[in-house]
């Protein structure tokens, strides 16, 4: 079941379309990082300012000098010995859409441990957006049954795994990382 999800959601995900999908974190609404318009239509779903930023999630943290300019290695300790789903923000973003970037240039970036999330990235080849699955301004859903039609009937496909998990999930900590390796937390 997974690898059928998994080939479905790359399908849509690579046809500039944007799915509802599982994380290790709470549900997500996703596409290709590098595609502009989708990540527009992401926006629009959420009724969201394009002023704010979003995240990408990739599979593994040997991806970051790919989409990052200048990793300080103290990101590598951070993802490695993090207790909870971390998102590092990190200055000189590349090869991802300018619609992701913070005005400073940054994006943050999770690696995500979610099997479906990994085996679709590998497939991919690219990062994944990744954003709460609500209305900007409204609550994040903890779990599926959480999400408001508006969203599940706005999304191209929705991915069906972990639909019936009623497990309380939360965000991921966020913390940004200047190339001096100061560090300050957003969100924990």
């Amino acid at each position: 079941m997974l690898k059928d999800e998994v080939a479905k959601a790359l399908r849509i995900v690579q046809a500039g379309g944007i799915i509802l999908y599982p994380t290790d974190t709470i549900w997500g609404i996703g596409c290709d990082a590098t595609n502009t318009e989708a990540v527009q239509k992401i926006y629009k779903l959420k009724r969201r300012d394009e002023a704010k930023s979003l995240i990408i999630l990739l599979d593994t943290e040997n991806k970051l000098e790919s989409y990052i300019n200048d990793v300080n290695p103290l990101a590598y300790d951070l993802i490695e010995y993090a207790e909870n789903p971390l998102t590092l923000v990190m200055p000189g973003a590349k090869n991802i859409s300018p619609k992701l970037l913070d005005t400073d240039g940054s994006v943050g970036i999770r690696i995500s441990k979610h099997p479906f999330c990994q085996q679709l990235i590998q497939r991919l080849r690219k990062p994944l957006v990744s954003t709460s699955a609500n209305i900007s301004g409204k609550p994040s859903p903890q779990y599926f049954a959480q999400i408001v039609p508006e969203i599940i009937e706005g999304v191209d496909y929705v991915v069906n795994i972990d639909q019936q998990n009623m497990e309380i999930k939360t965000p991921s900590t966020i913390m940004r990382l200047a190339p001096d390796g100061k560090f300050e937390f957003i969100r924990r």
